[in-house]
């Protein structure tokens, strides 16, 4: 049932990201303003679709079941924003990339929900993934490297002042690697031979020195974020010493409490796995092969400090729709900037306070977009 999207009265600030990774699907509904110079979401929404789960070759009917289910949600939102058709784009990673009756997919969903998926080339997420990031981190005028780990891939990027001068996608991501070693009882020494062997095989290092290297490492998946939480909250604190008291969040972890969470991750027994998946909860299933993947790039390119980025693939996918609809009027850097400040004001306040602070702003913001248009 090809639905049309454009039955109701339409907001033409309003735009829509539907990001299909092999993990989960997720929807981001922004409010931009009426120069296109920047954005404030408005909707979101993730649903743990787990695309390769029955096969890593090809998207089984259970999960096209899934998927669709999952983006009939998400269509319902969309109409009730009075989303334009040409405001939604919705695009696919690595599980699509690689699955064998992609097209059947594509089409399907195309017919039951009227979204036309878009695709990605590794490098082309990779891009997108870097646009995100400079919407979260006034890293604009900085060389940044760009570390997004996905279910089926993980992408880095080097780019700076909003060119890209390096895009590399690797077929290693938490969800194929949980599939092939933790599941399969094969074991952590063999994975992290794995990954090693596929990174020197990439030539990834040699190929970020021959680009003049980088300043910044900033990572911005779902996986990154969380071992940050678990980084601030104290996961694994007591392995290597680490004293919380007085520490501040600043959004960056370095190679020490990374190794310390990958540790107590690692760590083998009941009590554990309980711990794990009462902190982790949905993520818990794919957590330690997202970590050690995480650690091992790491080691291979020599990062000490990686800062954090809560914005990722969606909102790159956003930032490059507000530049075409504008003409290339957008600003690369408006968003970073109210972002910095708000990161700023949480190191001198109280959680509740200052989330309750940043939900008034937001409102406040989409009240002043309204009234202009």
């Amino acid at each position: 049932m090809n639905s049309n999207l454009l039955s109701n009265p339409i907001s033409s600030e309003v735009f829509t990201s539907i990001d299909l990774g092999t993990n989960s699907f997720k929807l981001l509904i922004v409010q931009a303003e009426p120069s296109g110079r920047s954005f404030v979401p408005i909707e979101r929404l993730k649903e743990p679709v787990v695309l390769s789960r029955e096969s890593p070759t090809s998207i089984s009917s259970q999960s096209q079941a899934r998927a669709l289910q999952s983006l009939r949600k998400f269509k319902s939102l969309i109409l009730s924003h009075h989303v334009s058709g040409d405001r939604i784009r919705c695009v696919a990673t690595e599980a699509l990339r690689r699955a064998e009756n992609q097209e059947e997919f594509v089409d399907a969903v195309f017919e039951d929900v009227g979204l036309k998926v878009d695709v990605l080339s590794g490098e082309e997420e990779a891009r997108l993934v870097y646009l995100g990031v400079l919407q979260f981190l006034p890293v604009f005028e900085k060389s940044v490297l760009c570390v997004d780990i996905g279910g089926g891939s993980t992408e880095f990027v080097v780019g700076k002042c909003g060119d890209v001068k390096l895009a590399v996608s690797l077929k290693l991501g938490h969800v194929n690697l949980t599939q092939m070693f933790m599941k399969n009882g094969i074991g952590l020494k063999e994975m992290r031979d794995y990954i090693r062997h596929a990174i020197d095989e990439s030539r990834l290092a040699e190929k970020l020195n021959e680009s003049d290297g980088f300043e910044v490492v900033v990572g911005s998946s779902g996986t990154i974020r969380a071992i940050e939480n678990a980084v601030f909250s104290g996961y694994g604190a007591d392995l290597c010493d680490f004293n919380l008291e007085g520490y501040k969040r600043d959004w960056r972890f370095g190679t020490r409490e990374l190794s310390s969470v990958v540790a107590k991750l690692c760590s083998e027994g009941d009590e554990e796995l309980i711990r794990r998946e009462g902190f982790f909860k949905r993520r818990s299933e794919f957590i330690v092969a997202g970590a050690v993947l995480l650690e091992e790039i790491f080691k291979a390119l020599g990062i000490e400090d990686m800062e954090v980025s809560e914005y990722a693939l969606a909102e790159g996918v956003i930032a490059d729709s507000l530049a075409k609809a504008f003409d290339g009027s957008y600003d690369l850097n408006a968003n970073a900037r109210w972002r910095s400040v708000m990161r700023l004001a949480t190191r001198f306040s109280g959680k509740k306070r200052m989330t309750h602070a940043i939900h008034c702003a937001k409102i406040a913001k989409v009240h002043s977009f309204s009234r202009a248009t």
